[in-house]
């Protein structure tokens, strides 16, 4: 099998104001916009980092688990979080608070030995994990495309 990741999806209550989030906050960049009126749905991708993430607005739609802590977000099934990774995560997570994403957990030791993690909320309560490996591993990670 030859999977590549594609895109992560995360419903939103606001397009408009969400396009700007993941553009001012994260720096990622607008591209397809797309409607499907059936549905009353409305969409668009964000692209950045070696990733996309489509925006999906729904009329009708509820809060899920925005904005909470990561442990307690686990306890609604379903995707909790993109993660993205940093090679200085307390500058990219001073970062990011400064241009408003929401402070949820400051950095700190990942379960995972070696690895520092921290986590925003984009203006949904959608959580964003930033993690840094040392940076051994943050290079071969590069490099290999991980």
């Amino acid at each position: 099998m030859s999977l590549l990741h594609h895109h992560v999806g995360v419903s939103v209550s606001d397009l408009d104001e969400s396009r700007k989030w993941y553009a001012d906050v994260l720096g990622m960049t607008e591209g397809h916009r797309f409607e499907i009126p059936p549905f009353g749905l409305r969409g668009c991708f964000m692209a950045g980092h070696g990733t996309r993430v489509e925006l999906l607005e729904r009329a009708g739609s509820a809060g899920g688990i925005g904005g909470h802590q990561p442990p307690e977000a686990l306890l609604t099934r379903g995707y909790g979080h993109i993660a993205f990774e940093t090679s200085d995560l307390d500058a990219d997570y001073a970062g990011l608070v400064a241009r408003g994403a929401l402070p949820v957990w400051d950095p700190r030791p990942s379960p995972e030995a070696g690895i520092r993690m921290a986590f925003v909320a984009d203006n949904d309560g959608n959580l964003v994990e930033l993690v840094e490996a040392g940076a051994a591993q943050f290079a071969e990670d590069v490099n290999t495309g991980r």
